[in-house]
């Protein structure tokens, strides 16, 4: 039976895990608290006290990890998935990285054998545990149609940019244009409120309105009603993908990203007071008074 070790049990990670599970892998997990691992044993999960135990005779290792660190610590330490991945198995780094990172990774782990791919995804929780997540992949051709057996359980859509690293590119524009549609849509209606508008209106109106996305869509309503239950992305998370954007942009832009620097500098606001809250409680903080 195919075997898929799966390094990661967060919002995102858990439900994806259970996804290979529901596909009929032998899946073996890790994660740095088994308590969030506890029901996905229940169903058959195999729990491994370390990265490097997980991906013990793994097919693929897929990783849905916060940050480079934790992507480094749980693929290159010395109890590190690589240190027991045979020649030729699939790493796949779902976790959203800097570029940077995601070259380095392919660079060490090919040197190892092994074949790397960047493939971030969007979507949330909700997808993730029902396999409709959209992969962003980086990938030789050939490897990704060798991953593919891998990816189908957790996305129903694939879009391939190119080589490696590609996936991350995209996944950093993306979540740093998520991160200006929110600060602003917070200052938007923060606005709205101080001018004593009918707040229902000025929801309605931005949902529907020529300024809508689906960020505006999601989070106008959540903000005019200061609903924040069910938090699918924290303000930590946000304010680093908008920290790897950025100083991706500075490199490859003449001209200084500066709505992106402004977006990095109302999150780290946001990271420093609530860093494991709801994004969308960027409200909270723009709508503080001087």
């Amino acid at each position: 039976m195919t075997r898929v070790a799966f390094i990661g049990l967060g919002r995102m990670g858990h439900g994806m895990a259970g996804r290979y599970l529901d596909a009929g892998f032998t899946v073996a997990v890790w994660n740095r608290s088994k308590a969030k691992a506890e029901d996905l044993i229940a169903r058959g999960a195999q729990w491994a006290t370390s990265p490097e135990d997980a991906a013990i005779d793994a097919d693929a290792v897929v990783t849905m990890v916060a940050d480079d660190e934790a992507s480094r610590a749980v693929w290159l330490t010395k109890d590190g998935a690589a240190a027991t991945m045979k020649a030729g198995t699939l790493a796949i780094e779902c976790s959203t990285v800097s570029y940077q990172h995601a070259l380095d990774m392919a660079r060490e782990l090919r040197g190892r054998g092994l074949v790397y791919i960047d493939c971030p995804v969007t979507g949330l929780p909700e997808a993730a545990a029902t396999g409709k997540l959209t992969l962003l992949v980086g990938a030789d051709t050939a490897d990704l149609d060798s991953a593919k057996p891998y990816l189908a359980p957790i996305g129903n859509v694939i879009r391939h940019f190119g080589a490696v690293g590609s996936g991350t590119v995209y996944k950093l524009i993306n979540n740093l244009m998520g991160a200006v549609q929110i600060a602003s849509l917070a200052e938007g209606i923060a606005m709205a409120e101080q001018a004593g508008l009918d707040m229902k209106l000025v929801a309605e109106a931005m949902a529907t309105g020529a300024v809508a996305s689906p960020q505006v869509i999601r989070h106008s309503r959540r903000m005019v009603a200061r609903d924040f239950s069910g938090a699918s992305f924290t303000a930590a998370l946000r304010h680093k993908d908008a920290a790897y954007a950025v100083k991706l942009a500075e490199a490859l832009l003449a001209e200084a990203p500066l709505l992106g620097r402004a977006a990095v500098e109302a999150y780290a606001r946001a990271k420093a007071q609530m860093p494991d809250d709801d994004e969308g409680k960027m409200i909270e903080i723009v709508s503080q008074p001087k």
